[in-house]
């Protein structure tokens, strides 16, 4: 579908694009643990996610033997392109193939564009991980389906990036962390957190714990997995606070799930909403005010009204 005539926010069938989902995040894993091996560690794991581009996902600027090299997942045109500073570019279609054919065209063309690195190739945060150059199991591209995802990603990325702008202490970027395949914006604080006990699967206890070393609100997007088979929003806090789990949220069909510990709210729920902007900006700023509040963060110095185009923040 073209994206002119696509749905704004478009159906994300879970079960039905299950097989695409799964292979486009390893390929991601892929993509992003370039990334990871060559840009300097940067708070809270902020130098090794993806970001949303006009047309799918992409790098942003990674650093290279003094130049720079992007790389692009064009989710309409359904290519890879990875581009350097020096003027090359190197470009292969995403289509039908394993994560073992797309790992070597990546390294293939990272080798012909003068790009020495190496890679852990055991993929993160998945279950019975394959590394990246024995996977023959994943294979699937349905380049509708991926088309669909990132256009749902845009649409949650701007109003992600509205959010972001109601708050005027230390805010992440809005990311997608391809480990746990989610695009996500964390506000902070500005106080330490107690030591996060590890033990995430596929996540070194040293990363979780740099990620986790001051206190959050954070709130994201993922588009369903294996164990909760659905798109939805999250919302949690670390630490989570007495009360967090109990304070109402909205809009309607908004939930505390006490397996995942964090708030929920469908996708769908979003989607076919009057006005999904309004309904999610109101799930995230009402469990962002649960954690806030329950964890008595400072909030008339950290907030602000959302920002407007063109109009400075007023100060004093």
């Amino acid at each position: 579908m073209n994206s002119s005539t696509a749905p704004a926010w478009p159906a994300l069938d879970y079960a039905a694009w299950r097989d695409t989902a799964e292979t486009l995040q390893l390929w991601t894993q892929v993509v992003g643990k370039v990334r990871l091996a060559l840009t300097p560690w940067l708070n809270h794991s902020w130098h090794v996610p993806l970001y949303i581009t006009a047309r799918g996902l992409g790098t942003s600027p990674i650093p290279f033997d003094g130049e720079s090299l992007e790389i692009d997942f064009d989710l309409v045109a359904h290519a890879l392109s990875l581009r350097t500073s020096r003027g090359d570019t190197r470009t292969f279609p995403l289509q039908l193939q394993s994560v073992a054919h797309f790992h070597r065209a990546v390294m293939a063309a990272l080798a012909e564009l003068g790009v020495a690195v190496r890679i852990d190739d055991m993929p993160s945060e998945v279950p019975d991980p394959i590394r990246f150059a024995e996977d023959q199991v994943h294979a699937a591209y349905d380049p509708a389906a991926a088309h669909a995802f990132w256009r749902a990603l845009v649409q949650v990325d701007r109003v992600f990036k509205l959010f972001r702008t109601g708050f005027i202490g230390k805010a992440s970027p809005v990311h997608l962390f391809w480990g746990s395949f989610d695009l996500a914006v964390t506000r902070f604080s500005g106080r330490a957190a107690p030591m996060h006990p590890g033990g995430a699967p596929g996540l070194a206890d040293a990363v979780t714990r740099e990620a986790y070393s001051h206190e959050v609100s954070s709130a994201g997007f993922w588009p369903g997995s294996a164990a909760f088979p659905q798109a939805a929003f999250y919302s949690y806090a670390y630490p989570e606070p007495p009360g967090f789990r109990d304070r109402p949220v909205g809009p309607d069909g908004a939930r505390f799930d006490t397996n995942l510990s964090e708030f929920i709210l469908s996708y769908d729920v979003v989607r076919n909403a009057p006005s999904p902007d309004a309904a999610l900006l109101e799930f995230l700023q009402t469990t962002y005010a649960a954690a806030a509040d329950c964890g008595k963060w400072d909030r008339a110095a950290l907030e602000a009204p959302l920002g407007q185009p063109g109009v400075p923040r007023p100060v004093g």
